[in-house]
């Protein structure tokens, strides 16, 4: 990997493509800086002290970089741009105009494309009033209930504002990272938020188990091995990530001799690779997108995790990290957030693997060209083999995902430490940088290529 990284310092093209996406990821971490104007800091941290230990808030705090905490131009994240992709690929399928647009090519593509963007902000617009009503009412920009009419417009007017323009600036800057850049850039733009947590975590981590030792009456030497363990289980869990994003079935396929003018072509032999992991970390981001929505509007409207309320009883059903707290069969089933969470991998694995990955044309193009799978008939027969073989392998690469996504509530329940940067971020992280590397590879190629030719 350093290897490659330096051998792409040399080639003036890359060098500029990774300085600016460096100056974007810079200005993306100055925007989390930046408070709303008319917020109160002291309420803020009144406020957000009170939810960070949440499970609600957790996960979504760590997609957001810590920007939800300090309520700034940037506290919506790139969320709504998320939301808003799940919404069109849903409705790709179920919308026959939208499925031509998809079936056109590029210029479909950029219409689809055009589309997501007014959805991203009129999510944004939604997203902003119910936090900025929400947490409004608990102080964070002022009195509001002591202001008049037009002042309490104007204040909740400004925040909507300059959060759904965070949200929309966000969306921009991925778009062109992707586009001048190195890599999908709503993917670096998660990556960098939740490696800017990491120091912080890992202090309050260790300060967590010194506090629950110090209580106890124990020596201080248990909450450091504690933390000594859970380092190492997360060096490993990256290990196996990146092991899982390396990991391919690869399909034999031989091509059959023939006759073209007096040469006799074809004969040769290739292979399909079928990656494991087929929908890297998309599954993992909508999913936790899908979790943490109905969670943060319960949440910001005061509702606590079992309180009778509706509010509270989804708090309570979506809390995965109670399960280690539940002393009756009763209190298990209403706490059922993991199983949720994993039907919900599950159906998005399959979902957009069905999107990227089609046996149908895959198998008509091997006809075409006169390639067959040795034992499998052309056609009818190929397809059907490899929609097995490919639904076998996302659901090993889907439980794979669980997993590794499971670690954060072990380390909830038995360590009583919520650990942001493990899991589902630990996903997001190796294979956002695994794909920046593969794409600095693909250039390298490309030039040399291009070189070659010249």
């Amino acid at each position: 990997m350093f290897k490659t990284f330096k051998n792409a310092l040399k080639v003036k093209e890359i060098r500029q493509k990774l300085l600016y996406t460096f100056i974007m990821m810079v200005i993306v971490r100055i925007g989390c800086q930046l408070p709303i104007p008319g917020t109160s800091q002291s309420a803020i941290q009144s406020v957000m002290g009170s939810l960070a230990a949440s499970d609600a808030y957790s996960f979504f705090s760590a997609f957001t970089g810590g920007s939800l905490e300090k309520m700034s131009v940037f506290a919506l994240s790139i969320t709504p741009y998320i939301t808003s992709s799940i919404i069109m690929q849903l409705l790709t399928i179920a919308i026959p105009k939208l499925e031509e647009m998809q079936n056109e090519g590029e210029s479909g593509r950029k219409k689809i494309q055009e589309i997501t963007r007014y959805v991203t902000v009129a999510l944004a617009v939604v997203e902003s009033i119910a936090m900025a009503i929400g947490f409004g009412n608990q102080g964070v920009f002022g009195n509001v209930k002591a202001m008049s009419g037009m002042k309490y417009f104007f204040t909740m007017f400004t925040v909507v504002v300059t959060m759904t323009a965070g949200s929309a600036v966000l969306m921009w800057i991925g778009e062109r990272i992707t586009e001048k850049g190195v890599g999908n850039g709503i993917s670096v733009i998660l990556m960098i938020n939740i490696i800017a947590r990491i120091p912080s975590d890992l202090y309050a981590l260790y300060v967590t188990k010194v506090q629950i030792t110090e209580t106890n009456g124990r020596s201080l030497g248990g909450a450091a091995l504690a933390a000594f363990i859970i380092l190492f289980v997360i060096i490993a869990m990256m290990a196996f990530v990146v092991a899982l994003q390396a990991a391919q079935r690869k399909i034999p396929v031989q091509y059959a001799k023939k006759v073209q003018g007096r040469q006799m072509v074809g004969g040769n032999s290739s292979h399909i690779p079928l990656k494991v992991n087929t929908a890297g970390v998309v599954p993992v981001i909508f999913a936790s997108s899908l979790m943490q929505f109905p969670i943060i509007i319960a949440s910001m409207f005061g509702k606590a995790a079992g309180d009778g309320s509706v509010g509270g009883t989804i708090l309570k059903v979506l809390n995965s990290g109670a399960w280690f707290n539940t002393k009756s069969l009763k209190e298990f089933a209403f706490t059922g957030g993991f199983v949720i969470y994993a039907i919900l991998v599950i159906a998005f694995a399959y979902f957009y693997t069905s999107i990227t990955f089609n046996p149908i044309e895959v198998a008509n193009n091997m006809k075409k060209s006169g390639g067959f799978i040795p034992g499998i008939r052309p056609g009818k027969p190929t397809e059907e083999y490899l929609t097995r073989i490919l639904n076998y392998i996302v659901f090993v690469g889907a439980i794979a995902l669980l997993i590794i996504a499971g670690l954060p509530i072990v380390f909830s329940g038995v360590f009583s430490a919520s650990v942001s940067f493990a899991g589902t971020s630990l996903i997001i992280v190796v294979g956002v940088i695994l794909d920046c590397i593969s794409k600095i590879e693909s250039m390298m190629v490309v030039r040399n290529y291009k070189g070659f030719l010249g």
